[in-house]
């Protein structure tokens, strides 16, 4: 008999079911809605990796990535904005400096939601956010390209780089303040909803208590390695959603042989996450990544296919999938990942 799924895997799918899928196309065409990050603050989602000792769940990461497979194939808008919550978590449990214990549990009960800015730090040895010491604390300064969740988020993790390739990593309240101004929201292809903007920093000054890592940039770029060549669970979480919009149209045998090898492909890059050396591996990482893109471009294209001219009624399930496989396809890309997605399509 298989084992019955892990409690929050099972609140996962019920929260998906009951809530998210069932408002995906009003929440797209909209934005995601506080009531839905409340709904995930409540079911103890965002404590999934976060440590028992500070109120999570400690599960492994298997159970983490099925979470976020189901999510994003319910309502790829409220799964964006979520996610970027669970670095955070990560990195303060990790971390041995004070903000831990004033941050770590309010992160993993879901009281706070956390969102990202860190992103451009990849961009090195562009430097698009300068970190400067200054009254024992850092001064921040220079433009977050993307920064999702903003008017839901509580607190913002932070990137710069220093004169001397250091990356350091603080807490900031998700706020307008002295110092930081965030854009109008982004009007984008896909995942507008999740209310994406840009953050202006100009001498955003923030405590040493507020830092939860300094690092080495080419340390950074190591332990970085594995989450952008990994593949992400939500690339299969949107291609196992154009399945069954597939499936509902009566195409039962072509969503049947796209399935077989989409579960193969998942299965080998989840086995590769899992690899005890994080980033080794690499070009089979991308390899089995590039895959898993193929196979989510054909699901959705299939669905809209399948729908014919309704699948062009923005409100259509199959053309919201194909536009947010698109934006899956960039999102958390690095130039490694963009060469080797670029030759894969080239037959090189």
């Amino acid at each position: 008999m298989a084992a019955a799924p892990h409690p929050l895997v099972s609140t996962a799918q019920s929260l998906a079911d009951s809530l998210l899928a069932p408002n995906a196309s009003r929440v797209d065409q909209e934005e995601v809605p506080a009531s839905h990050v409340e709904a995930v603050r409540r079911s103890g989602l965002l404590g999934v990796s976060a440590p028992r000792e500070y109120g999570g769940a400690g599960a492994p990461d298997s159970v983490a990535r099925e979470v976020q497979q189901i999510l994003a194939g319910a309502c790829c808008s409220t799964w964006f904005v979520q996610t970027q919550h669970h670095t955070p978590v990560r990195l303060l449990a990790k971390s041995e400096l004070p903000v831990r214990e004033r941050l770590l549990g309010p992160l993993a009960s879901g009281e706070l939601l956390a969102g990202i800015a860190y992103a451009h730090v990849r961009a090195f040895p562009r430097v698009p956010v300068r970190a400067t010491a200054e009254r024992d604390g850092w001064r921040f300064d220079g433009t977050v390209p993307w920064y999702t969740g903003w008017g839901l988020n509580d607190v913002i993790l932070l990137a710069g780089v220093t004169d001397s390739d250091e990356i350091v990593f603080a807490f900031a309240d998700a706020r307008e303040q002295p110092g930081l101004r965030a854009s109008e929201p982004m009007r984008l292809a896909a995942l507008t909803a999740a209310r994406t903007v840009s953050l202006d920093l100009d001498g955003l000054w923030l405590s040493e208590e507020s830092v939860v890592l300094r690092t080495p940039q080419e340390k950074f770029a190591l332990v970085d390695l594995p989450r952008s060549t990994n593949t992400s669970p939500a690339v299969f979480g949107v291609a196992y959603a154009a399945l069954r919009v597939l499936e509902d149209t009566g195409e039962a045998q072509t969503a049947q042989g796209l399935r077989g090898r989409l579960d193969e492909v998942r299965r080998l890059a989840y086995e590769l996450a899992d690899h005890p050396v994080p980033h080794e591996r690499v070009a089979e990482r991308l390899a089995l990544k590039t895959q898993s893109y193929d196979l989510l471009r054909a699901a959705t294209t299939a669905a809209v296919v399948a729908g014919g001219g309704r699948a062009m009624d923005v409100r259509h399930p199959a053309q919201r999938l194909a536009r947010e496989g698109m934006f899956l396809l960039v999102q958390g890309q690095t130039s490694v990942v963009r060469r080797a997605h670029l030759d894969a399509l080239a037959g090189i």
